[in-house]
């Protein structure tokens, strides 16, 4: 059995629209997933720290047969092999995979949160996902066009497509 997934991307360092790019490659070739649709990239300023640049984030719709949590230890090895630090809360970084939803489920232990906790306050997560499904809602009803409209303001600018990666 198969689900759609939803994975937040974003990047401010090493050339962050290279970083996501390479990325939504990588999750393409993922065991049991297949890639079926990737958002535009948007910057946006940092939430947190002010003091480091701002932001690239977009958002892949995945069909996967991995279980979540097995999911999420693919997100996190591909954050590594792009030489993901967690030196700072809210810190900059080369990349970060989120899970946003997977399917209709709800799940929160002490490795993952689904829906993603913050996912309702991040206009740069929103967006993202309203490009790949407008129609999108939460397991718990709530719709991610309302989300939207009511999402505090980031700064969000959409970027052109680079080399044929959004």
């Amino acid at each position: 059995m198969t689900v759609l997934a939803y994975v937040g991307l974003g990047s401010n360092l090493q050339d962050p629209a290279a970083q996501l790019a390479r990325a939504v490659a990588e999750l393409a070739s993922l065991p049991d997933t297949t890639l079926m649709a990737q958002s535009p990239f948007y910057a946006s300023r940092p939430v947190g720290p002010q003091d480091q640049p701002d932001f690239v984030n977009g958002a892949v719709e995945l069909r996967t047969a991995l279980p979540p949590h097995q999911l999420l230890d693919h997100l996190q090895t591909i954050e590594q092999a792009h030489g993901r630090e967690r030196l700072r809360h809210w810190g900059p970084r080369t990349l970060d995979l989120d899970l946003l939803l997977y399917g209709d489920q709800q799940l929160a232990d002490e490795r993952l949160t689904i829906p993603h906790a913050e996912l309702a306050n991040r206009d740069f997560v929103l967006q993202p996902l309203l490009d790949l499904n407008p129609e999108l809602s939460l397991s718990d009803g709530r719709r991610v066009d309302q989300l939207r409209s009511e999402c505090p303001d980031n700064q969000l600018r959409k970027l052109p497509p680079t080399g044929g990666s959004n």
